[in-house]
């Protein structure tokens, strides 16, 4: 299913998030951290249009894991993790758009 291969924050994919493996904690949420600090370290040097883009592709995803058919029998502490990590890196995108 390419479905699940699909990247939803930085390089961790769907089935990451909404699969059995790897476990919640340490795993999920040691991943989740290192993607956001280097996707907010790829900000730095984003130009206003591409930040737009990656606003838009993170609502996308973020719509992708939380209306998926079945989403409530799905491990909903790794959603939850990931929609946390989802709104702190929207929300620094939003920052640099508007500074």
């Amino acid at each position: 299913m390419l479905e699940l291969d699909k990247k939803v924050f930085g390089k961790i994919t769907t089935k990451e998030i909404i699969g059995a493996d790897p476990p919640e904690i340490p795993d999920t949420k040691e991943n989740l951290e290192k993607e956001l600090a280097t996707l907010l370290s790829q900000l730095e040097s984003s130009s206003k249009e591409n930040l737009e883009k990656l606003l838009e592709e993170q609502k996308i995803a973020e719509d992708h894991i939380n209306t998926r058919p079945g989403a409530m029998a799905l491990a909903q502490n790794k959603i939850k993790l990931f929609n946390e990590y989802s709104k702190k890196y929207t929300q620094r995108i939003k920052e640099k758009l508007e500074s």
